[in-house]
C-alpha cells in the first residue's frame, strides 16, 4: 500500500485564499465577494492586487448571492465567500431561484464547514449543506480534504461553466495530497489498493481514512481508499469497479449521514450492485462546542470510527 505522509499542516481556506489570488493574475473576468469575513476566508491577497475586482457586501449573504447572479450576465464569474452555513442555509432561497433555477455561472465558496469549525458551536457547525446543495438541479458539489487539493480545484472552477458549491474548513489540517495532482471535476482518486474492504472519503475524512487503512493493513485488513472531492457529479465508475474487487464499502465524510456522500454512494449501489455498506457521519444531530479533535473523536469522525466500521462492514460480507 503507498504510504501517504505529510510535512506540514494548513487549513484549507488558505488553500482557497491563494487559488483566488492565482486566478486574479491569470483570469481577467474572476471577481470576489465577501460578506464581512474576508480575514477568515482569506482573500486578503487577491483584494490587495484586485481591489476593483472585489466587492464587499458586508453582512447580508442574500445579498451577495443575487449580486453574484446579476455580475453572470456581464461574462463575470462570482467568487462568493463566507462561512458554510451562511452560503447554504441562510441564502437558499436566492441560490434556489436566482443561481439554480436560472443557471448562472456563480461559485458559492464555503468555508468553516462541519463540526471542525469548532469552538464557535452548534449554530455555525453546518452539517446537513451537502444535501442542501447536492438537491438543487445542476450544482456541482466540491468538497476538498487538504490545501493542495483546495487551491487546485479552486483554480480549476473557475474555467468550469457551471454553478459550483466548493466546500472547505478552517482548522491545520495535514497536507498530503501531490502538488501536481490535477483536478478533475467528477473524478475520484484512488490512494491504495486493497482487496478486503472499499472506504470512499471526502474533505477531512480521507486523511482519516488512510490513518484507519494503515492500521488495518497491519492487522491484515487490505483497504482500496478512495478520494471523492466531488460529490455531485458522483464518480460512480471508480466505486463500482472497486466494490466489485472488494465486495464491501465504507463511506466517511464530515457530514450528517443523511443527505451526503453516504447516501449518494448507497443510492449507485442499490441501482448497481447491492452492497454491504457502513456510513460513517455525524448520525442526525448537530454539533456543539469543543476543539476540531475532541468534535471529531465525540461525533465519530475519526480514524477509530473508520477501524470500527471498516471491521463491522466485513463482517457482514
Amino acid at each position: 500500500m503507498k504510504k501517504y505522509t505529510y510535512t506540514e499542516k494548513k487549513d484549507t481556506r488558505s488553500g482557497f485564499g491563494d487559488g483566488l489570488t492565482e486566478l486574479g493574475r491569470t483570469n481577467p473576468n474572476v471577481v470576489a465577494l465577501c460578506a464581512d469575513l474576508i480575514g477568515s476566508l482569506k482573500m486578503d491577497q487577491f483584494i490587495e492586487e484586485n481591489p476593483e475586482r472585489f466587492f464587499q457586501i458586508g453582512i447580508a449573504e442574500a445579498n451577495m448571492i443575487s449580486i453574484a447572479a446579476g455580475l453572470t450576465i456581464g461574462g463575470k464569474i462570482p467568487f462568493t465567500g463566507t462561512f458554510a452555513n451562511f452560503s447554504t442555509g441562510r441564502v437558499y432561497d436566492q441560490i434556489r431561484q436566482s443561481v439554480a433555477y436560472s443557471g448562472k455561472n456563480v461559485k458559492i465558496c464555503a468555508s468553516h464547514a462541519g463540526v471542525t469549525l469548532g469552538e464557535d458551536g452548534a449554530t455555525h457547525q453546518i452539517l446537513e449543506d451537502i444535501g442542501l446543495m447536492k438537491m438543487l438541479p445542476g450544482m456541482t458539489v466540491i468538497n476538498t480534504c487538504d490545501y493542495n487539493q483546495t487551491k487546485a480545484a479552486t483554480i480549476a472552477i473557475a474555467d468550469f461553466d457551471g454553478l459550483v458549491y466548493l466546500r472547505f474548513g478552517r482548522p491545520k489540517v495535514p497536507v498530503f495530497m501531490p502538488t501536481d495532482e490535477k483536478f478533475e471535476i467528477g473524478k475520484g482518486i484512488q490512494l491504495t489498493e486493497g482487496t478486503d474492504v472499499t472506504i470512499v472519503a471526502t474533505g477531512h475524512l480521507v486523511w482519516e481514512s488512510l490513518q484507519a487503512a494503515e492500521q488495518l493493513e497491519a492487522e491484515g485488513i487490505s483497504v482500496e481508499v478512495i478520494n471523492i472531492h466531488t460529490i455531485k457529479p458522483l464518480d460512480e465508475d471508480i466505486i463500482l469497479k472497486s466494490v466489485a474487487k472488494t465486495g464491501c464499502i465504507v463511506t466517511a465524510e464530515e457530514h450528517n449521514k443523511l443527505g451526503g456522500l453516504g447516501e449518494s454512494v448507497a443510492r449507485t449501489l442499490a441501482l448497481n450492485t447491492p452492497t454491504p455498506q457502513e456510513f460513517v457521519a455525524t448520525d442526525d444531530t448537530f454539533g456543539e462546542s469543543g476543539t476540531p479533535e475532541q468534535l471529531m473523536a465525540k461525533y465519530g469522525l475519526d480514524a477509530v470510527a473508520v477501524v470500527k466500521a471498516v471491521k463491522k462492514v466485513i463482517s457482514r460480507k
